[in-house]
């Protein structure tokens, strides 16, 4: 399959640059909007190469790649985190937007369509110049770093 990108908490990677041959201007769109800090939104049927110009684009920009698979029953909680019990403690567990935030990577919302709609709004200020991301369970808001993409799926 080839060199996965996904990152997990705590892991640092390196990895050898993925075969991507550009078909338009598609690199050069990318990169302008990650210099203005805008999120993408990637379009095509399924197989046409859109996970694998993200890889690229990953290791091109030196950026770990966080993918998230939507689905209807994808959760806030499931994004952003909760609190779970371990041991006689409670604490807070980060899903993988907040790590995705917090590490300054490229998210990919794969199919954010068939999430559900009470769920995708967290990603709203993530959108916008408002560049945060809220964590409600906890009283926090975390700022996002200029290095953080907000990339969606849709085929």
């Amino acid at each position: 399959m080839g060199t996965v990108v996904e990152w997990k908490i705590g892991d640092v990677w390196t990895q050898k640059e993925p075969f991507y041959l550009p078909v338009g201007k598609e690199i050069q769109l990318f990169e302008a909007a990650a210099a203005g800090r805008l999120p993408v939104m990637l379009k095509g049927p399924t197989g046409c190469g859109k996970t694998r110009f993200l890889e690229y684009m990953a290791y091109r920009l030196h950026r770990p790649l966080v993918t998230v698979a939507c689905h209807e029953d994808l959760t806030t909680a499931d994004l952003v985190g909760r609190y779970l019990l371990k041991g006689e403690e409670t604490v807070w567990v980060d899903r993988p937007l907040t790590t995705a935030v917090k590490r300054g990577a490229i998210c990919y919302l794969d199919e954010v369509v068939e999430a559900r709609k009470d769920t995708i709004v967290v990603i709203h200020p993530l959108t916008d110049d408002r560049r945060f991301l809220p964590l409600e369970k906890k009283g926090e808001v975390i700022k996002v770093p200029d290095t953080f993409i907000l990339v969606s799926r849709k085929t």
